[in-house]
């Protein structure tokens, strides 16, 4: 999975190197702040949202990590929704 996943800027860690944690949190973040009002832009569609996890999986996200969030996601956005409708 090493080669995969980007440069590992700036420590150069890829892969499975990259802690699981900071493996989950890049792709929670990355959701946050695509699903966040922004001063310049909407929250982005749900469905422009999973494309680019998609996309971007095994680049920029751990695969394993990304197909959980993605399950998540697809199944599960309602609970997701009222989590965020919450906290805002």
């Amino acid at each position: 999975m090493k080669d995969m996943m980007g440069f590992g800027y700036p420590s150069k860690l890829a892969g499975e190197d990259i802690p699981y944690l900071a493996r989950i949190a890049a792709v929670a973040d990355t959701f946050d702040a695509m699903t966040s009002r922004r001063t310049y832009r909407d929250a982005l569609d749900m469905q422009i949202v999973i494309d680019e996890i998609e996309k971007n999986r095994r680049i920029q996200f751990d695969p394993q990590v990304a197909d959980v969030f993605l399950d998540i996601l697809k199944n599960h956005y309602e609970e997701i929704k009222e989590i965020q409708e919450k906290y805002k």
